[in-house]
C-alpha cells in the first residue's frame, strides 16, 4: 500500500526529492533557525477542506463551503465537478494527496446536486450540476456500489493492513514513515 503521493513513479520521485532536500537543510539543534522539518507532501491526505470538497452538494457541508469561502461558493473552476478531473489531480498535482472519503463507499448523493445550488460556471463554460462519473460507472448507485464492492473484495482485505499502517500505525511517522514516502508537513500532525 503506498500513499496517494506515490502512487505515480514520477510524482513519488518528485517528493521524495522534495524530503531528501528538506532534510539536508533541517537542525532540529537550531532552535528557530532549524528550517523545516523534512516532509513529502505540504497538505494533509485528510482534512475538512478536502471534506467539503466533496461533499459540496449536500447539507450542512454546502452551507460550511460557503462559510469556509466568506458567504458565497468558490470559483467554479476549484469546486469538485468530476470524479475523473480529480483522479487525474490526484495523480498528477503535487498539491493534491487527497484519499477518498467513506461516502465514496456509501452515500451517491454527494455526487448529485439534487438541491440545485447555483455552483456556478467553470471558465471552459461548463456549469456545475451532478458531478461528472468516470465512463465505467452508469450511475451514482452504480459508481458506489463498485467502489462497495472493490473495498469488500479479497484483494482488499488482504491488503487493508498495509493502508491502516500508513493512516494509524508504525508508517505514520518516523523512520518507518519516511521510507513508506508518507511524511506530511509538520503542523498537519495532532499536537504540532
Amino acid at each position: 500500500s503506498k500513499p496517494v503521493g506515490a502512487l505515480e513513479p514520477e510524482r513519488a520521485d518528485k517528493f521524495a526529492e522534495r524530503y531528501r532536500g528538506l532534510a539536508q537543510e533541517y537542525d532540529p539543534r537550531a532552535g528557530e533557525a532549524a528550517g523545516l522539518p523534512p516532509f513529502h507532501y505540504g497538505s494533509h491526505y485528510s482534512s475538512a477542506g478536502a471534506v467539503l470538497y466533496y461533499l459540496l452538494r449536500l447539507e450542512p457541508f454546502t452551507s460550511e463551503a460557503i462559510r469556509l469561502q466568506g458567504g458565497r461558493f468558490d470559483v467554479a473552476d476549484r469546486l469538485f465537478d468530476s470524479i475523473p478531473e480529480t483522479w487525474r489531480s490526484c495523480m498528477s498535482n503535487m498539491s493534491d494527496v487527497k484519499e477518498l472519503i467513506p461516502e465514496f463507499y456509501t452515500l451517491p448523493d454527494f455526487l448529485r446536486n439534487d438541491a440545485q445550488l447555483p455552483l456556478g460556471t467553470m471558465q471552459a463554460g461548463n456549469a456545475l450540476g451532478d458531478a461528472h462519473l468516470p465512463p465505467w460507472a452508469a450511475s451514482a448507485e452504480g459508481f458506489v456500489e463498485l467502489h462497495r464492492a472493490a473495498l469488500e473484495s479479497e484483494h482488499v482485505s488482504e491488503h487493508l493492513h498495509l493502508w491502516i499502517d500508513l493512516i494509524f500505525g508504525c508508517k505514520q511517522r518516523g523512520r518507518a514513515a519516511a521510507e513508506a514516502l508518507n511524511v506530511f508537513y509538520y503542523l498537519t500532525y495532532e499536537g504540532a
